[in-house]
């Protein structure tokens, strides 16, 4: 009734108060002043679209410009912003596609935020995004809707246990049973869950015709019964499960959190440049003001002061290092280049490597000599995780014993990986 077009056709009918600029001010304002009142996102997203029918986008663009920049930074949105990231998403086909949370925020907090997203993507990754039980049952009332649109969910490397999925499978027993429901992937690995846990999955898979054709239990703490049988469901004719995933499993893996996949780094003395200087039984490496003495070998960068680890990556692994300086936390290919000087030869620079560049005022992430700043405060303990069969690389900053999310690389690693450094002159890393 606001719109001027309306109120031609309805003059006569409606009692001018004032002139409609003036009406259309004092309903914007109302509308955003009940968007800033903290209510559900999902209550505003109608709100949003009065402001668009009024014209004003004011509230979408103070997110917009930073979200398609690259440094909208979460930790400090208003409700209103929240409610304004959420339209955005909804608005836009390609994140609707794929849904990272990480991209986000890797919190409970985000995810709440951004639940009507998770429901409306059609695969949702929430992965090691700290979601505990009451997010469980939030997830379960979407998956139960009608309205949820999810054909795969990776909820893997979130430590919700067998508590978690009691309550995750409420809403896989309600959404199975609904002839809307396209979930055909499951991810579940490394969750915490035991026999106890796999028994309510099964039993809601077993009460419904289920459409799943996927189910990753792996990098949990699954028996041998339990194991033996589940696989015997792929043969079940109420069973659409092509792929099942239950191994590894063991008690190691209930151990809260990344930490799970910890891997002790060795440095290959063989790569390390004579700038750096290796001491604390090859535990620190720092570049110093005279040259080192090393035997010249092959594997030895000449040119730049960068080193890489002994042994390859295999399987998820998990790192944390101390720095001072100016350094760079990488991954790299075997095969990089040591011995010539040019553009290229330094980790990040390439499309063999992949780097975190650390400094006291701010981070970046480097591949392909392509740079993207960090927003972030900054801390001298950061912590890799790789999970190289699906191909993705974390960085993570250190917090009071807390890993909060600075980048994730969604890629396909084609040969095997070795973690290396590169320091600048006056810096320092320790292994942990």
């Amino acid at each position: 009734l606001s719109l001027q077009t309306n109120q031609t056709l309805l003059q006569g009918l409606l009692t001018q108060t004032g002139s409609s600029s003036q009406t259309n001010q004092k309903t914007i304002q109302y509308i955003k002043e009940k968007i800033s009142e903290n209510q559900s996102t999902e209550k505003s997203i109608n709100l949003f679209h009065c402001l668009n029918e009024l014209n004003d986008c004011s509230l979408v663009e103070e997110i917009k410009q930073p979200l398609s920049s690259g440094s909208l930074s979460t930790e400090s949105l208003s409700p209103a912003q929240w409610s304004a990231l959420v339209f955005i998403l909804l608005s836009s086909d390609q994140d609707l596609d794929v849904f990272d949370l990480k991209k986000y925020s890797n919190s409970e907090e985000a995810f709440l935020k951004l639940l009507p997203v998770v429901k409306a993507s059609n695969k949702a990754i929430l992965s090691g995004c700290n979601l505990a039980e009451k997010s469980c049952e939030a997830l379960s009332l979407g998956l139960g809707s009608q309205f949820c649109n999810l054909t795969e969910l990776d909820l893997s490397n979130n430590d919700f246990g067998d508590s978690g999925v009691k309550l995750l499978c409420l809403g896989l027993n309600d959404g199975l049973k609904n002839a809307h429901c396209e979930l055909e992937t499951l991810r579940l690995s490394g969750c915490q869950i035991t026999d106890e846990g796999c028994g309510f999955l099964v039993l809601a898979l077993d009460e419904n015709l289920t459409r799943l054709k996927k189910l990753d239990l792996s990098y949990n703490h699954l028996g041998e019964g339990r194991r033996a049988s589940l696989t015997s469901r792929l043969d079940s004719p109420n069973w659409s499960l092509e792929t099942l995933e239950v191994e590894p499993a063991g008690q190691r893996w209930l151990t809260p959190g990344l930490r799970k996949y910890s891997h002790q780094l060795t440095i290959n003395a063989d790569t390390v440049s004579r700038q750096l200087k290796l001491s604390h039984n090859n535990q620190m490496v720092t570049h110093g003001e005279e040259l080192q003495t090393y035997p010249d070998h092959p594997d030895r960068f000449d040119v730049k002061p960068q080193l890489l680890c002994n042994a390859g990556l295999t399987g998820r692994c998990y790192w944390e290092v101390e720095w001072k300086g100016r350094v760079d936390v990488s991954v790299s290919y075997g095969g990089v280049n040591r011995k010539r000087e040019s553009l290229g030869c330094m980790f990040g620079e390439n499309d063999q490597s992949w780097s975190l560049s650390c400094s006291d005022s701010s981070y970046s992430v480097w591949h392909n000599n392509k740079k993207k700043p960090i927003i972030s405060s900054v801390s001298h303990r950061v912590a890799v995780y790789v999970d190289c069969p699906a191909g993705i690389l974390s960085f993570y900053k250190v917090s009071s014993d807390s890993l909060i999310h600075l980048h994730t690389f969604n890629t396909t690693f084609t040969e095997t990986l070795y973690p290396g450094f590169m320091l600048k002159p006056v810096s320092s890393v320790c292994l942990h």
